[in-house]
């Protein structure tokens, strides 16, 4: 007969069980990062696992006990963990929890509206190093999106681009590609 501490489990809820128990376990570890400026971070294994760089340092046993991203600065990185945290356990595509995906959509925008145009620009910078996909394609598609319906002129301004081109070359560019032009 079982002790008052163990219980009766069936072979389906035994692996139930494990899972669960593995899966608390995971997202119990934490892992320590160190931005270029020296600041460290310990964050969540769940968390770190959305950094690919991070997932092939770990596979290949090179996360030793501090990992190093030497191309992101701490403001920068802190920016980066709290997106993260926010998508550790986002809703797939499949899933049909719309209430959850609106308010992840909502807070996203959130996110990136409190951010200037330099900050997101290095954003992309920092997630590309990290191999973040999820966030690179929504800074970028941010980028894009403050972009559209711009005149040449002010996106040169935007990127802070000089203009290279004579009078003459800017007018054949413009008459060759006319439809482009909303003037």
């Amino acid at each position: 007969m079982p002790s008052s501490s163990e219980e009766i489990v069936s072979a389906g809820e035994s692996s139930e069980i494990e899972e669960a128990v593995a899966s608390l376990t995971m997202s119990s570890n934490k892992i320590l990062l160190t931005s270029s400026d020296g600041e460290s971070f310990e964050i969540d294994e769940a968390v770190a696992r959305k950094f690919l760089i991070i997932v092939h340092m770990m596979e290949d046993n090179c996360a030793g006990e501090a990992i190093p991203l030497e191309n992101v600065t701490g403001d920068i990185l802190s920016k980066i963990i709290e997106y993260a945290k926010m998508h550790v356990n986002e809703p797939s595509e499949e899933d049909e929890d719309e209430e959850a995906k609106k308010n992840l959509d909502s807070w996203d925008a959130k996110f990136m509206e409190k951010l200037d145009l330099e900050t997101i620009f290095k954003i992309i910078l920092a997630a590309n190093y990290l191999n973040f996909e999820g966030l690179l394609g929504f800074a970028s598609q941010t980028v894009a999106d403050y972009i559209k319906d711009k005149t040449p002129e002010e996106v040169r301004e935007i990127f802070n681009i000089e203009n290279d081109f004579t009078p003459e070359e800017e007018e054949e560019i413009r008459k060759e590609n006319a439809w482009t032009f909303n003037e």
